[in-house]
């Protein structure tokens, strides 16, 4: 039988700080989300000052990072290309800043951010996957 990595109760705490500092070390209001490999939420932070929008955003990011199995900015990066009709996809959070956490190759869950410019989304959330990687 296989096994797959997950993330502990510990672990999405220690992601959601780690990220946490990281934002408010730049002075960023994010929302960060932190969901299993299927894209359910196991854990969401909205920083003080955060715009009301970013949960839904960061939490949809994450989704579409673990049922795409990549990082959205992939997504965002072939719809810019001019792959328009990749915008049915049923998925919605196709921007930037939905990062895969990755255990010995395999994904053991993912971490959306919102609220800031995509680069600065993306290294909040690697920031995060840093406290357990």
């Amino acid at each position: 039988m296989n096994t797959k990595p997950v993330l502990t109760l510990a672990e999405v705490n220690a992601i959601l700080d780690a990220a946490q500092q990281e934002a408010e070390a730049n002075g960023w209001k994010v929302t960060i989300a932190v969901a299993d490999d299927g894209g359910h939420l196991l854990g969401l932070r909205r920083l003080d000052g955060a715009p009301a929008m970013t949960p839904g955003i960061a939490s949809e990011k994450a989704r579409s990072a673990a049922l795409g199995a990549r990082e959205t900015q992939q997504f965002e990066e072939m719809i810019n290309g001019g792959r328009d009709a990749f915008l049915s996809v049923p998925l919605q959070g196709l921007l930037a800043g939905g990062v895969p956490v990755l255990v010995k190759g395999q994904m053991a869950g993912t971490v959306g951010v919102s609220g800031v410019k995509p680069d600065q989304d993306v290294q909040v959330a690697k920031a995060g996957i840093a406290a357990v990687a």
